[in-house]
């Protein structure tokens, strides 16, 4: 009834608000509901959507799962989708990395994927030392779950270093910003794909890695037909495989299920909208915008749209560290609530656009034809909603 009541006023899918119920009733409901399955958390500051769908696929070739799949990656999301399919013997959770701690000691996971940690929320979170020790500190009271994380991100490794189970899967890590200093004992890093510090930390070999679309790992050679978008996502599928082995789907199996997935909550979807056709893309800090600015380069048209709420961090200081100048010229427009900040770096960039709040109205000013739609969290979000409500008209 929260959840209906939610959605009627509030739009949105109303899974926070049935969660935040259940554990006002049970504040045990996430254990409660967590035992007998096999859990894996996903975290990470970027991807951890993606891989959860991408992990979620292939685990479902085994039988059901239960999954957070709108997003919804604190605990009130995680209990949420554990309710929904109460005898799902697996279950798939995206968590907010400032939530692994307290998540992961109630489903005591058997699997937790680590793909990435980087700037995100300053206004919300820590900085990235902090995160990292964070979680370094709640994966050592689970022993016997094990971590598939991501070898080329130095402050992973540091993280996760030591502890008793480990599978290193080479993701990628395109983002170097939050990693230029080792997160052991603070000195330089060399900056070379075969990064190293002088106290011993370095990029350990990797069980499960990419040769070209193809993955190598589990004593097998297996292609992938990924149809999402972009080389970070070969990464994202690449932990969810290793961690779908892990919980016993053959490699094969796993890349045909996850070849299925088009769009994942929205994002890389395509939609027609009056004269143009919108391709949708998610970027919310530097680490994410570094990655999707070469998907760019082939669209006619460009709409960027900025928020600046709770649920994107209130602090807009980070567009400062996306390499804008790299964009080529084109119509663009910028919209969206801190429409002037975007607008202001892109004039320092020497990014021609125009500024205008509402990112439908500011669509009006585009070419027909293809456009190349990119939007944090709820601008995304707001978006999407009103072309769904459009389209129905």
């Amino acid at each position: 009834m929260a959840a209906v009541a939610a959605r009627r006023l509030r739009g949105g899918e109303g899974v926070a608000t049935r969660g935040r119920v259940l554990l006002t009733l049970d504040p045990g409901a996430l254990s409660h509901l967590a035992q007998g399955r096999h859990v894996v958390l996903v975290t990470g500051t970027n991807g951890k959507t993606t891989t959860a769908h991408l992990l979620a696929a292939a685990l479902g070739t085994l039988g059901p799962v239960a999954h957070n799949a709108t997003g919804a990656n604190m605990a009130d999301g995680a209990v949420a989708a554990l309710a929904t399919r109460r005898h799902a013997p697996r279950a798939v959770l995206e968590v907010d990395e400032l939530h692994l701690t307290r998540i992961a000691d109630a489903v005591s996971p058997a699997v937790v994927v680590l793909l990435n940690l980087t700037r995100d929320q300053l206004d919300r979170g820590s900085e990235v030392a902090a995160v990292a020790t964070s979680i370094r500190e709640g994966l050592r009271r689970h022993p016997d779950t094990l971590v598939v994380a991501n070898r080329d991100d130095p402050v992973v490794v540091a993280t996760v270093e030591g502890l008793p189970r480990v599978t290193w899967v080479a993701a990628s890590a395109g983002w170097s910003g939050d990693a230029s200093l080792c997160l052991r004992c603070g000195r330089q890093l060399a900056t070379t794909p075969e990064w190293s510090c002088p106290c011993g930390l370095s990029r350990p070999p990797a069980d499960w890695e990419l040769h070209g679309e193809s993955v190598c790992g589990a004593g097998s050679t297996t292609p992938l037909r990924l149809r999402l978008p972009g080389r970070f996502n070969l990464g994202n599928a690449l932990a969810a495989m290793a961690a779908a082995h892990a919980l016993g789907v053959p490699p094969g199996d796993a890349s045909e299920a996850m070849s299925g997935l088009e769009s994942v909550a929205h994002r890389y979807a395509t939609v027609r909208h009056g004269p143009h056709q919108l391709h949708l893309l998610l970027a919310k800090n530097p680490a994410g915008w570094a990655e999707t600015l070469p998907l760019l380069k082939d669209y006619p048209a460009l709409l960027l749209v900025i928020n600046a709420r709770e649920a994107d961090g209130r602090d807009t200081s980070w567009l400062w560290d996306v390499p804008f100048e790299g964009l080529a010229s084109r119509p663009t427009v910028v919209s969206g609530d801190r429409a002037p900040d975007i607008g202001l770096r892109l004039s320092y960039a020497a990014v021609e656009h125009q500024t205008v709040h509402d990112p439908l109205v500011g669509l009006e000013l585009l070419p027909p034809g293809e456009v190349v739609v990119v939007a944090n969290y709820t601008a995304f979000a707001d978006l999407w909603r009103r072309l769904a409500v459009m389209s129905r008209r």
